[in-house]
C-alpha cells in the first residue's frame, strides 16, 4: 500500500525553505543511519534510474531517509533537525551510506535542499514537537489505534492510512492554511512510523505501508543465505514427512468414501482445489433452499457474467446469490484461483465475498455450475437511485449522499490499484455495480470482470469486457487496459452522479455525457451540467455548496478525458475532490484523427505529469 507516502512526492516540490540562521558552522548527524544498509529496500530504484533527478529514485530516497526522522522523532520528541548545519550534516551521512551500495555520489544533493529538514513553526499549527503535536490534537488520535499493529497486513495498512488522511484533514483544518496540508501529512507519517508503530520504523509493515518503499525479501550478506539454506533444508525436510502423512492420510481417507459410496460426499473428490481463504464453501443444496429453487420472486437482476438471486440462509442472514452463467474463466483450478483473489480483497467500500460453490456433475471442466455468494445491499444499486423508476418508492440522493457516494467509490478504487500487488483492474465500472449498504454507503460489486495487471505493466486483451457508455477509448479500440481505463469509468460516474444523465442517452443531441458535459464547461456554462435538483433544494446555499459541486463535476471531466495520459490516477483524483490539491485547467480533446489539425502537440497540466504527448501516443 502506497497511499500515504505519495504525499511525499508533492513534499519534495512545494516544501519552502525553512533554514534558521545557523550559529555554527560545523555540526553532527544526530541520526544512526546504519540501517540504509540493512532494510530491505529496494536499490535497483536508484540502480536502474542511473539519472539522480528521477522522480522515482528521489522518493524512494526520502521514503528512506523519513526512517530516520522518525527514529530521531522517538529519542527526541522533534520532527525536524534544529539548524541547517545539522541538516547538511546529516544530509552527508546519508550520502555516504548511499555510496556504500554503489549508488551515485550526488543523489542527495540533487534530490533534496538541506533547508527543507529544519524545523520552523511556521508550518502545519506551528507543529515542532510531541508535546506541540499533544496540544493541538490531544493525548490521543485514530493514529494511536490504527496504525499501531504490524502494517503488513493489507487491511491494517488500509485503516492506517485512513487514519493519516483524517489526522492530515485535523492538522490543516487547525493551521486554517491549506497549503500546509503536505506538511501535515509529512508530519502525521512520521507520528505514525516513530511514536505509534509497535514494530517500529525499520519493520517490513512500516517501510511498505506508511513509507511507500518497496521492499525486497533476499538478504545480501553470505551468512544469512547460509543461515537461510540451512534452515531451508531442515524446514524442506520436516515438510516433507508431513506431506507424506497427509498424502498417505488422503489415500485411505478416499478409499473409505468409495467403499461407502456415498455419492454426495465423493463429489468432493472431483472438486478443485477449495480457495483457503473464502470463508464458506457452500453446498448446492443449502443455496437452492435459501432462494427456493432459485425462483424468479428472488431474482435481483442480471450481474457480470451470471444471474442474481435473494437468498436467505439457515441462519436466517439475507445474502446474493449469483449464478455465473458465462465466464472467460476456463476450468474450476482457474476459477478457484479468481476466487481467492476476490476473497483476499478486505476494504470498507468494496462488496466482500461471503462464500462460493462448484457443482461438477460429470467432472468436466465446461460442465460445471459455479455460484458466488455475497452480502445482501439492502438499499440497491446507485443506479436505482440515480435515475429510479416512477411508482417505485425510491428517492432521489441528496448531495451529501452524492458526495459521499463519489468518496467511497475513489476510496475502493484506489485499494485495488495500489493497496494489493498486482493492482486490480475493475474494466466495468458503472452504476449497477456500485451497491448501497444500510447506511448508503457505497460498495464496488462485481468483480468477475476484476482483471489483475501485471507489475508495472498494462494489460492488452483482445477479450473486451465492460459496458458501452462507460468504456475508455483506448480500452474499447485496441484493448490496452490500465489503472487509467478504470478513472474514465469513474469518471463517467461521477458525471452521472452530479448531472443526473445517463452515460449513453441517444435520444440527445450528444448522446455520450463526456461530450455534453465537456461541451457546456468549456462553453462557461458549468451550471448547467449541475443536476437540477441539486441546485433547486431548499438547503442548496448551506447543504449544496456550489464550489464544491463544480469541483466535482470538473473532476469527473478530468478522469473522462479521452486521452490516457491527461488523466489524473484515481489516487490525484481522490486528493483533488478532497481539495487537498487543485483541479487543472481541463486540457482541449484531440480533433478527430483524421483531420489535418490534429498534427501538434497536446500539454498535459504539471498538475499531473509535465509530458509532452505527440498525436502517435494516443495509448500512452
Amino acid at each position: 500500500m502506497k497511499l500515504i507516502f505519495l504525499s511525499f512526492t508533492l513534499f519534495l516540490s512545494l516544501l519552502s525553505a525553512r533554514a534558521q540562521n545557523p550559529t555554527n558552522t560545523t555540526a553532527t548527524c544526530p541520526m544512526n543511519l546504519d540501517y540504509v544498509s540493512r532494510v530491505p529496500w529496494d536499490v535497483s530504484e536508484c540502480k536502474d534510474h542511473l539519472s539522480p533527478n528521477s522522480t522515482r529514485c528521489c522518493q524512494a530516497l526520502l521514503s528512506l531517509f523519513g526512517v530516520a526522522f522518525a527514529e530521531n522523532l522517538k529519542k527526541t520528541s522533534l520532527f525536524q533537525l534544529p539548524d541547517l548545519p545539522t541538516s547538511i550534516s546529516c544530509l552527508q551521512d546519508f550520502q555516504a551510506k548511499l555510496s556504500s551500495l554503489s549508488l551515485p555520489s550526488n543523489l542527495t544533493s540533487v534530490c533534496f535542499e538541506p533547508e527543507q529538514f529544519v524545523t520552523s513553526p511556521n508550518i502545519c499549527a506551528s507543529i515542532q514537537s510531541t508535546s506541540d503535536w499533544v496540544r493541538k490534537l490531544g493525548n490521543s488520535t485514530v493514529l494511536d489505534s490504527a496504525c499501531k499493529p504490524d502494517l503488513a497486513d493489507l487491511t491494517s495498512c488500509d485503516a492506517c492510512v485512513a487514519a493519516g488522511f483524517r489526522v492530515q484533514s485535523s492538522l490543516t483544518a487547525i493551521d486554517g492554511n491549506n497549503s500546509h496540508s503536505t506538511d501535515c501529512f509529512y508530519f502525521a507519517i512520521l507520528y505514525a512510523a516513530g511514536i505509534v508503530n509497535q514494530p517500529g520504523p525499520e519493520s517490513i509493515g512500516a517501510l511498505s505501508c506508511i513509507f511507500g518503499l518497496s521492499v525486497v525479501s533476499h538478504k545480501s550478506s553470505s551468512g544469512k543465505r547460509r543461515s537461510g539454506l540451512i534452515y531451508g533444508v531442515a524446514g524442506a525436510a520436516v515438510a516433507l514427512v508431513l506431506v507424506s502423512c497427509l498424502l498417505g492420510l488422503y489415500i485411505w481417507w478416499g478409499r473409505r468414501f468409495r467403499e461407502r459410496g456415498d455419492e454426495g460426499e465423493e463429489e468432493l473428490w472431483s472438486r478443485p482445489r477449495r480457495p483457503a481463504v473464502v470463508s464458506i464453501w457452500f453446498k448446492i443444496q443449502e443455496l437452492e433452499k435459501a432462494t427456493d429453487g432459485f425462483s424468479p420472486k428472488n431474482f435481483l437482476g442480471r450481474g457480470g457474467f451470471g444471474m442474481v438471486y435473494r437468498g436467505t440462509l439457515s441462519d436466517g442472514t439475507v445474502v446474493a446469490v449469483k449464478k455465473i452463467i458465462e465466464s472467460d474463466i476456463e476450468g474450476n483450478a482457474e476459477f478457484c484461483n479468481e476466487v481467492e483473489i476476490i476473497s483476499n480483497l478486505k476494504h470498507r467500500n468494496l462488496l466482500s465475498l461471503r462464500g462460493c460453490c462448484v457443482v461438477d456433475e460429470n467432472g468436466g471442466p465446461h460442465e460445471s455450475e459455479r455460484y458466488l455468494v455475497y452480502d445482501f445491499m439492502p438499499n440497491g444499486n446507485l443506479d436505482d437511485h440515480l435515475f429510479p423508476v416512477s411508482g417505485s418508492g425510491v428517492s432521489r440522493l441528496s448531495w451529501p449522499m452524492r458526495k459521499s457516494v463519489i468518496m467511497d467509490v475513489a476510496k475502493g478504487l484506489a485499494y485495488l490499484h495500489y493497496g494489493v500487488k498486482p493492482a486490480i483492474y475493475h474494466r466495468d465500472i458503472k452504476g449497477t455495480n456500485i451497491l448501497l449498504d444500510g447506511e448508503m454507503r457505497a460498495r464496488v460489486a462485481d468483480f468477475g470482470l476484476a482483471k489483475q495487471s501485471r507489475e508495472g505493466q498494462s494489460h492488452l486483451t483482445t477479450r473486451v469486457a465492460g459496458t458501452h457508455g462507460y468504456l475508455a477509448p483506448e480500452y474499447a479500440l485496441y484493448g490496452q487496459l490500465t489503472e487509467k481505463s478504470d478513472v474514465y469509468s469513474f469518471g463517467v460516474v461521477v458525471l452521472e452522479i452530479m448531472c443526473g444523465r445517463r452515460a449513453l442517452d441517444l435520444s440527445a443531441g450528444s448522446p455520450l455525457i463526456t461530450d455534453w458535459a465537456w461541451e457546456l464547461v468549456k462553453g462557461g456554462k458549468l451550471e448547467k451540467v449541475l443536476d437540477p435538483c441539486l441546485m433547486n433544494s431548499e438547503d442548496s446555499q448551506s447543504m449544496n455548496p456550489r464550489g464544491v459541486m463544480e469541483r466535482f463535476v470538473l473532476v469527473g471531466i478530468l478522469c473522462a478525458h479521452v486521452m490516457v495520459a491527461l488523466r489524473p490516477t484515481i489516487v490525484e483524483a481522490l486528493k483533488m475532490l478532497e481539495g487537498d490539491i487543485e483541479v487543472p485547467m481541463i486540457p482541449d480533446r484531440p480533433t478527430p484523427l483524421g483531420h489535418h489539425s490534429f498534427q501538434r502537440n497536446f500539454s498535459i497540466s504539471p498538475a499531473l505529469s509535465a509530458l509532452q504527448l505527440n498525436s502517435g501516443d494516443m495509448l500512452r
